[in-house]
C-alpha cells in the first residue's frame, strides 16, 4: 500500500497552512494602517459643496459630532445668519490629502464653496483634522471687520483645541466655538477663549515626528518578518510533511 501523502492531501495541508498566516497577517495591515490610512485621506473635491446661502452649517465627515450638538451649533449659525448675514461652517475630516496642510485644505475649500468675493465676504469656515488635530479657519473680508485676524486664530488655536488637548472633546469643542464666533459675529464683544488646564500634559497626547517614523520603521520591519514567515512555513511544513510520510 502506498504509505506517500497524495497531491491533493499536500494541496489541501499547504491551503490550510496559508490560511492560517494569512489570518494573522492580513489583520495586522489594518492595525497598523497600511491599508487604511490612504484611503481615510481627503481631498478638498470629496468634501460636500456647500452654496453661499444653503442651510447646512455642519459638514461631519469624520463623526465626531453628536447628532443634538450638531443641531444646536446649526441653529446658532442660522440664526445668526438670519440677523445679520454673516454665514459660519464647520467642516470635519478624518485627514487631508497628501500635499496640503489643514491651512492650505482650508482655503481651497473656501474658494471652492465660494468662488466669487461677494460670496466669499460674509462667510467664515472653520475645518478640524481628526488625526492630527489641527484646525484652518479662512474669514471673508466682510466678516473680517468683526472677526479679526487675532480672534479667529485664537479661534482656532484656543477654543477648538483646549478642550481637545484635554481628553478629545469635540462636542465641547464645536460648542465653544459656535458660542464664540456667533457672539463676534453678531456685533457683541468677544468671550475670549476658555481657560486651559496647565496641569494637563498635551506633549504626551501626540507622538513627536521622530516617534512617528520611528513606529512606521517598526510596522514595515514586523510586516516583512510576517511576509517572510508566510512564505517560509508553507515550504518547510510541506517538505517536513513529505519527509515524516516517507
Amino acid at each position: 500500500m502506498n504509505s506517500y501523502p497524495s497531491q491533493r492531501t499536500h494541496s489541501r495541508w499547504i491551503q490550510v497552512c496559508w490560511s492560517a498566516l494569512l489570518s494573522l497577517v492580513l489583520p495586522l495591515f489594518f492595525v497598523l494602517g497600511l491599508f487604511i490610512e490612504p484611503a481615510e485621506a481627503v481631498a478638498v473635491f470629496q468634501v460636500p459643496t456647500v452654496a453661499a446661502g444653503e442651510s447646512t452649517w455642519v459638514v461631519d465627515e469624520a463623526n465626531i459630532i453628536s447628532r443634538i450638538n450638531e443641531n444646536k451649533i446649526s441653529s446658532r449659525f442660522s440664526e445668526l445668519a438670519a440677523a445679520t448675514g454673516n454665514e459660519v461652517r464647520l467642516v470635519t475630516i478624518h485627514h487631508f490629502d497628501y500635499g496640503d496642510t489643514i491651512q492650505s485644505f482650508t482655503d481651497k475649500l473656501f474658494e471652492r464653496w465660494y468662488s466669487t468675493p461677494e460670496e466669499q465676504a460674509n462667510q467664515t469656515l472653520l475645518v478640524l483634522d481628526e488625526v492630527t488635530k489641527t484646525v484652518g479657519i479662512r474669514v471673508g473680508d466682510q466678516s473680517a471687520t468683526l472677526l479679526t485676524d487675532d480672534i479667529a486664530t485664537s479661534v482656532a488655536q484656543e477654543t477648538v483645541l483646549f478642550p481637545l488637548l484635554e481628553g478629545d472633546k469635540y462636542n465641547q469643542s464645536f460648542l465653544a466655538a459656535s458660542d464664540r464666533l456667533g457672539a463676534v459675529l453678531g456685533g457683541q464683544a468677544d468671550p475670549g477663549p476658555p481657560n486651559f488646564d496647565d496641569s494637563f500634559d498635551s506633549e504626551s497626547t501626540f507622538a513627536s515626528a521622530e516617534e512617528t517614523a520611528e513606529n512606521r520603521g517598526n510596522s514595515t520591519v514586523v510586516l516583512i518578518v510576517l511576509l517572510v514567515l508566510a512564505t517560509v512555513i508553507p515550504m518547510a511544513t510541506y517538505f517536513w510533511y513529505v519527509g515524516f510520510g516517507n
